[in-house]
């Protein structure tokens, strides 16, 4: 998912004053995530949103949005937003909608209430090696 380094400085400048927010490199571009679930990421020309099974029709009804396809597969609970539906106070909206799910879900061990305060811009994501050394560790394919 390469990234626009435009699109990621809006989002980067939105995110910046919430707390509990960390940014990571993953899947080739980047993405945001708030006490540990991911809420946000970008691609050329479009931001990635996750809001949840539950506000998913609704969102997928406004313009400029259509369903998250990464494997040739919708991701339920993830949108994509085109950078022209999401500029200005529709990008909070956004911002909004994604934490208001991310906020139901169970809180991650290691994430206290100070943790991820601030931006992290170095942090990357495990790669395959490390997945395979923990959680899930001899599982085959699929």
């Amino acid at each position: 998912m390469p990234h626009d380094p435009e699109l990621a400085e809006r989002l980067r400048a939105a995110l910046r004053a919430r707390a509990g927010i960390t940014e990571r490199r993953m899947f080739g571009g980047i993405c945001w995530l708030l006490e540990g679930h991911m809420l946000c990421g970008v691609e050329r020309g479009r931001y990635m949103f996750r809001v949840g099974i539950a506000a998913e029709t609704q969102a997928l009804a406004r313009p400029g949005v259509s369903p998250m396809d990464f494997t040739g597969r919708p991701m339920r609970g993830f949108v994509w937003v085109e950078a022209a539906a999401a500029s200005g106070p529709s990008l909070q909206h956004w911002i909004e909608l994604a934490s208001k799910y991310i906020g139901t879900l169970p809180r991650r061990s290691g994430q206290g209430a100070g943790a991820g305060a601030s931006i992290d811009t170095g942090a990357r994501a495990a790669g395959p090696a490390s997945r395979r050394a923990g959680k899930g560790a001899g599982r085959g394919p699929g």
